[in-house]
């Protein structure tokens, strides 16, 4: 039997047996682009957060969240590989995983990152293809992007009680930067707590609401703006700015519309 090796973006060396034919996927964007891909009868096992594509959603075993995988109904599964992600998963659960089966795990922070795993997991998968297709498209389409000029000083906001934005190590960061905005807690890193008083501190002229984790809505822009009377705030797609696989494809037109919407505000 010829080995086959891979190595994950935590330079993790991965050994398979053959082209796998049993795929639990633990990271919602990573199963979309499984989906992208073409792999229906090969996805076996996904997460309860893995809403896309929604026949998938509905069809597959799902096997419990991404911070919550419920082990046995992975070993019920008997997958010949695991895509995981370092920021998404547990640790301690990938490590669970790997004692019985190959876990690839991804480590994305900026569109190269995506771009990468993209290519990778076409590999590993044996759609390498089609994954060169899909990550070629995204990398013209985001050269085609203009950001803003000049740059707005923007926060981004994921979470309510406490607020949550995002550092500098982070993939909405860099995409932040690719539309053109001046991050004003680039300084930070991963996902800290701010207040009020840090919000009207930094000077923002631009806030951003994610609809995802904390789906913000209109009632959130009127509580914010009271505080922040001078500051434009809207509600965006955290999926655009947070899903890093197929997704992608999506995002350079969402964002050329919502800069366009902001100007005129």
């Amino acid at each position: 039997m010829t080995i086959l090796t891979f190595t994950d973006q935590l330079d993790r060396a991965i050994h398979l047996p053959g082209i796998p034919r049993r795929i639990v996927s633990l990271v919602p964007s990573q199963t979309e682009l499984l989906a992208a891909l073409g792999l229906d009868d090969v996805v076996v096992g996904i997460t309860k957060f893995c809403v896309h594509p929604e026949s998938w959603f509905r069809s597959k075993t799902r096997i419990g969240g991404t911070k919550k995988v419920h082990i046995d109904r992975v070993h019920a599964l008997q997958p010949d590989l695991i895509i995981a992600n370092k920021e998404e998963n547990v640790r301690e659960q990938v490590e669970e995983l790997a004692r019985h089966y190959p876990v690839w795990v991804s480590d994305v922070n900026t569109l190269e990152d995506a771009l990468g795993m993209i290519r990778a997991i076409g590999e590993i998968t044996h759609t390498s293809a089609k994954a060169a297709s899909i990550a070629d498209t995204i990398h013209t389409n985001f050269l085609q992007l203009t950001g803003l000029a000049p740059a707005l000083r923007t926060a981004y906001l994921i979470w309510k009680d406490p607020y949550m934005t995002v550092g500098r190590d982070t993939f909405i960061h860099h995409l932040l930067g690719r539309c053109g905005l001046q991050h004003v807690f680039g300084d930070q890193t991963r996902y800290p707590a701010v207040n009020i008083e840090a919000l009207q501190a930094a000077g923002c002229e631009l806030l951003l609401l994610s609809s995802e984790p904390y789906p913000f809505k209109q009632q959130h822009i009127d509580e914010l703006q009271g505080y922040l009377p001078d500051t434009r705030i809207v509600l965006v797609d955290g999926e655009m700015f947070s899903w890093y696989g197929s997704r992608l494809l999506e995002a350079t037109g969402y964002f050329k519309e919502l800069l366009n919407r902001i100007q005129l505000l």
